[in-house]
């Protein structure tokens, strides 16, 4: 039986129990590059609650966030998500 690591599935799965951070990371996935934009267009909610959905996918570590003077890039950490279909595979 394959083991898996249930804290990091626990939290990663956790991070993806909102339909607004699926619906996130679903479109920065198929946007395919950082993402310079704002997220507000992307979802009808407030900057303060998708910046609140951002902080919990980041933590996680599904999204990777970076700035410069002027503007954030928001792109998937490809790396983690396939961790994560991996882990969701062994179950």
């Amino acid at each position: 039986m394959p083991t898996i690591d249930a804290e990091e599935l626990a939290v990663m799965c956790k991070a993806l129990g909102h339909p607004a951070r699926v619906q996130l990371l679903n479109y920065l996935a198929a946007y395919g590059a950082c993402y310079f934009g704002s997220l507000t267009d992307v979802l009808p909610l407030a900057a303060s609650t998708i910046s609140q959905h951002v902080s919990v996918l980041k933590q996680a570590g599904l999204i990777i966030g970076s700035a410069d003077e002027q503007r954030v890039c928001y792109c998937v950490n490809t790396e983690r998500l396939t961790q994560f279909k991996q882990m969701i595979g062994k179950l």
